[in-house]
């Protein structure tokens, strides 16, 4: 029998090659291609030659199909980032770093599962039964019907899965399951990759939930090859800083709901607790106002949510200013100094820039760059914005000022809160929100004019 060639995959790409090299040829990554050993055994040659295969059930675009039932838990902001409640037969990847509460959120949703009917089960390859149960009594979960198992085999998880038939089952982790028809260690590509496949398939083929979780790399992404994150149906990351208490459950991809959505939890001595209004939470230490601090109002998924940006500019003793950002892009905060620079004639050179998004948040949306140019000029001035105004709006590069979309469900959110007064770009529909008066520059020039007395 002539002895089987190892493969070499991409871990960012899924892409295969047949020897080594430092970057992949297909998405441009370096070092990402790691060497798997191949399968034990393959299909048989005769059963992809030229035998006959059965035709495929064909349907049109018009053919109605019901939506998918949904199981609805206790903890409605799991609900809210699942897309509405957990759907059968559905396959959810859930990454975070380490200690930042991923087997805690899931044995909550376990027992609030248990508790509705569902019959759970939960496979730990990573801590013994005595320790789950421990965590269980400390969360007051002890009373909730959920099965445990401590095993990493994969052959021996699906013959309990075929036996006891659950409606739902948590497997943590991915990395530590490994399957005997594989030469290599658990936590490999090729482990991870079929212990996913497994499950999955298994999922979809008896009508099971499963919750996969996954370890991040020092990059955040989830480790392992990208091909497992196709594989699923939804993919959530569980953010946060292990010094604020605020943890954020971001939907990245759902095939069942809005992608992008988000649920904010409390850690808190009994387990995580929901936070139903995030915005109040993450405002609610802000005191008077400060020099360099702006209050940002964007959209997380299809919910408003109000953030503070903090802003700190100071004489730098060094040749090389520092740039120094948590919670947003750094790449983009460069932009929005050069365009102050070039367009406003307000230069931060010799200058440390620190920027920070208040509460552990991270922030992404285009639409925060005038919260973010507000805070810089706020510090660099040394004088305090209204305390009741919000910002948000998005810089081009010319120094224009872009509109940014469900203006009104932004200015509701603010208005709920106490603020009176919002600055946003010129364009589309005027919104009207009693209470609000709302301020429209036209560009970057104009809005540092009126804020700041200056342009």
């Amino acid at each position: 029998m002539a002895k089987s060639k190892s493969e070499f995959t991409c871990t960012a790409c899924g892409a295969r090659f047949t020897k080594w090299s430092g970057r992949c040829d297909t998405c441009g990554e370096w070092n990402s291609i790691v060497e798997e050993a191949p399968l034990a055994a393959g299909p048989a040659a005769a059963t992809l030659g030229p035998a006959k295969g059965r035709a495929v059930a064909l349907s049109d675009l018009g053919t109605e199909e019901a939506l998918p039932p949904r199981t609805m838990s206790t903890l409605a902001e799991l609900d809210r980032v699942l897309g509405g409640g957990l759907v059968p037969a559905s396959a959810t990847l859930v990454g975070g770093d380490p200690g930042i509460g991923k087997s805690t959120l899931l044995l909550q949703a376990a027992a609030a599962f248990a508790r509705g009917g569902m019959k759970t089960l939960y496979v730990s390859g990573e801590e013994a039964p005595a320790q789950i149960r421990m965590r269980a009594q400390r969360l007051k979960l002890s009373d909730a019907p959920v099965m445990l198992a401590a095993e990493t085999n994969l052959r021996d998880i699906l013959t309990t899965l075929e036996t006891e038939r659950p409606h739902l089952a948590v497997i943590d982790s991915i990395q530590t399951m490994w399957s005997d028809t594989i030469g290599s260690a658990p936590g490999s590509v090729s482990q991870v990759r079929a212990a996913a496949h497994e499950l999955t398939s298994f999922a979809k083929r008896r009508g099971m939930s499963v919750f996969l979780v996954g370890h991040v790399t020092k990059d955040g992404q989830i480790a392992g090859p990208r091909v497992v994150e196709h594989m699923v149906d939804t993919v959530l990351y569980f953010e946060g800083e292990r010094g604020h208490q605020f943890r954020i459950l971001r939907a990245v991809k759902n095939r069942f709901g809005p992608a992008d959505e988000i649920g904010v939890f409390e850690m808190t001595g009994r387990g995580l607790a929901e936070v139903p209004n995030p915005s109040a939470l993450f405002l609610s230490e802000r005191g008077d106002p400060s020099p360099g601090s702006a209050v940002f109002a964007g959209i997380e998924g299809t919910r408003p949510l109000l953030t503070e940006f903090q802003a700190l500019v100071a004489p730098s003793p060094h040749a090389q200013p520092r740039r120094t950002v948590v919670g947003w892009d750094s790449g983009r905060l460069a932009m929005i100094l050069a365009v102050l620079e070039a367009r406003c004639g307000i230069p931060f050179t010799g200058l440390d820039v620190y920027l920070n998004v208040a509460g552990g948040m991270k922030i992404t949306e285009p639409a925060a760059d005038l919260a973010v140019a507000a805070a810089l000029l706020s510090a660099r001035e040394d004088t305090a914005l209204p305390k009741e105004t919000v910002i948000f709006g998005e810089i081009s590069l010319s120094g224009a000022l872009r509109p940014v979309s469900q203006t009104e469900n932004r200015l509701k959110e603010a208005q709920k809160l106490g603020f009176s007064s919002a600055v946003a770009p010129r364009g589309g529909k005027s919104p009207s929100v009693a209470g609000m008066s709302l301020n429209r520059p036209g560009d970057l020039t104009a809005f540092v004019g009126d804020m700041f007395g200056a342009g």
